[in-house]
């Protein structure tokens, strides 16, 4: 991630002039960002490498209070990954980082109701994915 945003800034930097008076910073980064993530997915896709996200260094030792939260948002984590790309990053947009959806259609450079539907469909992706990791969490409690 922080090799995402360097390379993210060193590219804003060199084409600084392609950025609007009046355009939102926030967007004009996030969309060049966005840019170089699909470039790093195709890279990585072309090598047959798998793509994870790294674990933060504190939830390797998570205190007991703080575990289920951790196999919680690890579990959450997981099945983000495991939805398509393009889904992916119109949740993320949307309900993470709280862009609008013209706002987050104009960085994904896609209409909005393709946007709207990816999002649509990554929800259902995932709750299907999250269901079917509590029904095997509750299957290994109870064969325990």
């Amino acid at each position: 991630a922080d090799d995402l945003v360097q390379d993210c800034l060193e590219r804003a930097l060199v084409r600084l002039d392609n950025w609007q008076t009046g355009e939102s910073p926030r967007r004009w980064l996030f969309t060049i960002m966005h840019h170089l993530f699909i470039d790093q997915m195709r890279k990585v896709n072309r090598r047959g490498e798998a793509a994870m996200l790294p674990l933060e260094a504190g939830e390797a030792v998570a205190q007991p209070a703080e575990q289920v939260e951790s196999i919680a948002s690890r579990e959450i984590i997981d099945a983000l990954q495991a939805i398509s790309p393009d889904r992916r990053a119109a949740l993320v947009m949307v309900a993470i980082e709280g862009f609008s959806y013209a706002e987050a259609a104009n960085i994904l450079g896609v209409p909005a109701g393709t946007l709207m539907s990816r999002i649509a469909r990554g929800r259902e992706e995932l709750r299907g994915l999250l269901d079917d990791t509590a029904r095997r969490r509750a299957i290994r409690i109870v064969e325990k």
